[in-house]
């Protein structure tokens, strides 16, 4: 199909180009969600994707799925739940790692931690409880046994000493005993 234009040149009709097809990344090697260093967030933040934090949030995050780490330039006042929790910057809440929460020498932390696995680096500050749950601990097909009653120990007062207590009173023979 050709037709003439004014100038006798001819030009081909040709339907509209489509976009080119977008190329498909593996989940595997997706690169993460970025919250920039210049981002400020207040809300819930929920997905399935690795997440980058180098900006501030407030409120909770929710990557079940995925892996959350919160850079050196990162500030979060919010609850944090995921696969997996890097810490390098400040985080205000409560951390719940379903496989392991790691604070890196940046870290700081003022809350709570519960994973299976938690790892503190040396210089890192922290500040809250830390709950590890073992690997069988509420897994369906496992049976974990109830802890068994320990027996009491006993220890010597005249072996343990406490910096800030006294020691007692000497002690005087009475009489006729």
């Amino acid at each position: 199909m050709w037709k003439k234009t004014n100038l006798g040149e001819t030009n081909e009709e040709r339907p509209p180009l489509a976009a080119p097809p977008r190329p498909t990344v593996p989940s595997s090697i997706k690169a993460p969600a970025r919250i920039g260093s210049t981002l400020f967030f207040k809300g819930d933040l929920q997905g399935e994707e690795d997440l980058v934090i180098e900006g501030r949030i407030e409120g909770k995050i929710s990557i079940k799925q995925g892996n959350v780490t919160v850079g050196e330039k990162g500030r979060v006042e919010a609850d944090i739940e995921a696969a997996s929790i890097q810490v390098a910057g400040l985080v205000k809440g409560n951390l719940k790692g379903a496989e392991r929460v790691v604070l890196l020498e940046s870290g700081r932390v003022e809350g709570n931690i519960t994973a299976r696995s938690v790892s503190l680096e040396n210089g890192c500050h922290f500040r809250g409880s830390i709950d590890m749950q073992s690997d069988s601990a509420g897994r369906p097909g496992i049976k974990t046994l109830p802890p068994q009653p320990q027996p009491a120990a006993s220890i010597s007062s005249s072996k343990v000493s406490h910096g800030s207590e006294q020691p007692p009173p000497p002690t005087t023979p009475r009489a006729g005993v």
